[in-house]
């Protein structure tokens, strides 16, 4: 990681990747421990194929961009299909899952409006 004039950079390679299903993982790079005074956060996450997370909901919407794959985020009213170059808006509080039905690695880049990954609850 280094800093000029205020503007901070974080290699992936420099972050440890948060282990999830599948041999998928994620990894949180832009934190207020990472990048002090930064009030947002931003990370990345690959989920091989087939993988499917458990149910999750946050205290904070979430923002992301998928940068190559496709599948789909299941709400407990149904799912919504994604591919490459899809950007996802989930509003705060509501429980979803990724779920990587192809058959190429779903990679994406995620973001919240707070400071860490925020305050959620798992099913």
């Amino acid at each position: 990681m280094g800093a000029v004039s205020g503007v901070s950079v974080v290699s992936l390679a420099d972050v440890d990747p948060i282990p999830l299903p599948g041999d998928s993982w994620s990894r949180m790079l832009v934190t207020g421990s990472s990048v002090p005074g930064a009030v947002g956060s931003l990370g990345a996450s690959v989920f091989t194929p087939g993988t499917i997370l458990g149910a999750v909901r946050h205290e904070t919407e979430e923002f992301a961009y998928v940068v190559s794959g496709s599948g789909e985020l299941r709400l407990d009213d149904g799912a919504v299909p994604f591919t490459t170059g899809d950007a996802l808006h989930i509003p705060a509080g509501v429980w979803h899952a990724v779920a990587n039905t192809g058959d190429e690695d779903v990679v994406m880049v995620f973001g919240f409006p707070h400071p860490d990954y925020p305050p959620t609850d798992r099913r």
